[in-house]
């Protein structure tokens, strides 16, 4: 057996990472084409917040952390709504909302590496109790994400076309919001809160730069996330690295990789026609 598999905190890390590498995708997937890039970084900056409440209150950061992602990510679709052609303004409003808190916050943690550990992610900080959590969460979230999967290629795309055609836009996009909320405040812990929404977008970036459909999007983007997260925590495991920023240095270099063979493709296809 590799040394890595000894290890019970590697296994739990394994685990973990896979299962949110899974959602991630799925959920970063319909965030992209939705043009909401940028809401990730807000309600991951958000959750920094909720982890200091749970480490000032005495109870697990995970669960401030998704209190608060969830508070963040219906204050950004309240406050889009109010200003109207300017909406973009919610994210910044949110994001810079919830980075003052978390600063304010964090200087009354009484130890700051607990507070560290969710910043760039740490899979030696993963508890069973947290593991059974994330795999409980992570059912549930895929499970609605394929049950919904329709209604959201249908709001990826055109929300307004989405609406006349009989999908119940303002539930879904609800629903969304909550998940992706819950996926953003569990993955802290692993791949960090500062990292998270990196996770959310280059896999998709790359999948898009092959894929010919949105499912095979989809695919591809759960198996760059998967694969960027087995083998980041394997050389962090084995190189000592942070684990989290080498996951979404691996997801680039996926990126770059399915780029170049974009690129050769196109290559091939204008070489094709002016021969023919």
């Amino acid at each position: 057996m590799p040394m890595i598999f000894q290890y019970t905190y590697m296994q739990r890390a394994l685990l973990v990472g896979c299962l949110l590498a899974v959602l991630v995708a799925c959920l970063g997937t319909v965030m992209v084409h939705k043009r909401l890039s940028l809401i990730g970084d807000a309600l991951s900056h958000s959750s920094l917040a909720g982890v200091a409440l749970g480490l000032l209150g005495g109870f697990n950061p995970i669960v401030g952390a998704m209190a608060t992602c969830l508070v963040a990510a219906f204050a950004i679709e309240g406050i889009r709504k109010k200003l109207g052609n300017h909406s973009e303004l919610a994210v910044a409003i949110v994001l810079s909302t919830g980075i003052g808190l978390a600063g304010v916050l964090s200087g009354f943690v009484k130890s700051s590496a607990d507070f560290n550990s969710f910043l760039f992610g740490s899979i030696v900080a993963i508890s069973s109790f947290e593991m059974y959590l994330v795999s409980i969460l992570a059912v549930v979230v895929l499970v609605a994400f394929l049950m919904l999967y329709k209604e959201l290629f249908y709001i990826s795309f055109d929300e307004q076309a989405a609406g006349i055609s009989g999908v119940p836009v303002g539930a879904v996009n609800a629903i969304f919001t909550i998940l992706t909320s819950v996926t953003i405040s569990i993955a802290a812990r692993t791949v960090g809160a500062l990292i998270i929404s990196s996770l959310m977008v280059v896999p998709v970036a790359a999948a898009m730069s092959i894929a010919r459909s949105y499912k095979t999007t989809v695919l591809w983007a759960v198996f760059v996330a998967v694969a960027s997260t087995l083998g980041g925590l394997v050389l962090s495991f084995y190189q000592g690295l942070k684990p989290g920023g080498t996951i979404v240095l691996i997801s680039v270099g996926f990126f770059l990789l399915f780029r170049g063979i974009r690129l050769i493709r196109e290559h091939g296809a204008q070489v094709g026609q002016k021969e023919g």
